[in-house]
C-alpha cells in the first residue's frame, strides 16, 4: 500500500498564494518595498532560498504581522521535511 503524503508548503509558497496573489501585489513591488532584490524574493517563492530572520522582519513589517510569522512557517516546513527524510530511522532512537 502506497502512502500519499500531504503537500508540505514552503514558506515561499504561502507568501506567493496567501499574500501576493490574494492582495494583488507583484514580486517587483514587494521586493522594492522591503528592500531586497527581485531575484532574492523569487528564490524564496520557489523554495530555493530559505526565509532568514532579516527577511522575516522585512515581510512582517510590510504585511503588519507579528515578527517571526514567516520564520515559523519556514521552521514548520523544514521540520516536516526532516521527519519525512528520517522516516523510521527517527523511531530507532531511544529517548533517555
Amino acid at each position: 500500500m502506497e502512502t500519499t503524503l500531504l503537500n508540505n508548503p514552503h514558506a515561499g509558497e504561502i507568501l506567493k498564494y496567501e499574500f501576493l496573489e490574494e492582495l494583488a501585489i507583484d514580486e517587483t513591488t514587494l521586493a522594492n518595498s522591503i528592500g531586497v532584490s527581485v531575484i532574492t524574493l523569487q528564490e524564496i517563492i520557489i523554495g530555493k532560498t530559505v526565509i532568514t530572520a532579516e527577511i522575516d522582519l522585512r515581510l512582517c513589517r510590510y504585511f503588519r504581522l507579528s515578527e517571526g510569522y514567516f520564520l515559523r512557517l519556514q521552521n514548520a516546513y523544514e521540520l516536516m521535511e526532516a521527519k519525512r527524510k528520517l522516516g523510521e530511522t527517527l523511531d530507532l532512537i531511544i529517548p533517555r
